[in-house]
């Protein structure tokens, strides 16, 4: 009696594990961070920076939808918070972006927000070079692995992914890793991105509409861009460019 209870639990076990392996639709809430106040001490030195800082939280943070199947995948802005930069006239940067990502014809289309101006990126799905690691950690109820890759050629991201999420994709236009990404963190932005939920439903066309806001522009013609409206910013510009690269 005893070993067909262990074996019973055995196969419960081995098909539970399955049904997680194979998961490769439903939708993710992301909880994205920003330390503000190393943002500021990054632009400028000076009391009124140090005034400002004392009137707003260190960290700001805002939600974003995303919505996932094996052929496509859709990040785009969440329930709303309070934004405490309002009473200066200005938001967290990258707030407003779209990014729809299909993987059968390798394409992205996003909107990207710089400033008060929105731009319209068509590009293929970026190929990052991520070096796999053997920490372990564990993100809205998921066994999730380490990552590290580069972007704009400096720029240190880690991720954190897990395989029983099979789709491979992430925030923003992060992809390309043996699962679903379920963090980001971008140091040189100071900015965060974690799941903090998983729901395992069938996401609506609906869901899945095509941005079309925004200037239609390359990532090489809108890196100029912003250099060009941003050319006496010093790092500034630099720090944009990382931002519309995400």
């Amino acid at each position: 009696m005893k070993k067909s209870l262990y074996t019973i639990t055995i196969l419960l076990l081995a098909v539970v594990s399955a049904q997680a392996q194979f998961t490769t639709q439903g939708y993710i809430e992301f909880e994205r961070k920003v330390n503000v106040h190393r943002q500021f001490d990054d632009m400028q030195k000076g009391p009124w920076i140090e005034r400002m800082k004392a009137q707003i939280p260190k960290f700001v943070s805002s939600y974003f939808d995303y919505y996932f199947t094996p052929t496509k995948t859709m990040y785009k802005p969440g329930k709303e918070t309070e934004n405490p930069l309002k009473m200066f006239g200005g938001g967290t940067p990258a707030s407003k972006n779209v990014v729809l990502t299909n993987f059968l014809s390798d394409s992205v289309i996003a909107e990207k927000q710089v400033f008060e101006q929105a731009f319209l990126l068509q590009m293929p799905i970026r190929k990052m070079k991520w070096k796999l690691d053997a920490a372990v950690r564990t993100i809205a109820g998921y066994t999730c692995r380490k990552a590290v890759g580069i972007i704009c050629d400096s720029v240190y991201v880690v991720a954190f992914y897990t395989e029983d999420i099979a789709t491979t994709g992430g925030p923003e236009m992060f992809a390309g890793l043996p699962g679903m990404i379920l963090e980001i963190a971008v140091p040189r932005l100071y900015t965060t991105w974690v799941a903090t939920k998983v729901q395992l439903t069938t996401p609506k066309e609906i869901d899945f509409v095509k941005p079309q806001k925004g200037k239609k522009v390359s990532p090489q013609e809108l890196e100029k861009t912003i250099f060009s409206s941003m050319k006496d910013w010093g790092n500034f510009a630099s720090r944009n460019v990382w931002w519309v690269t995400i």
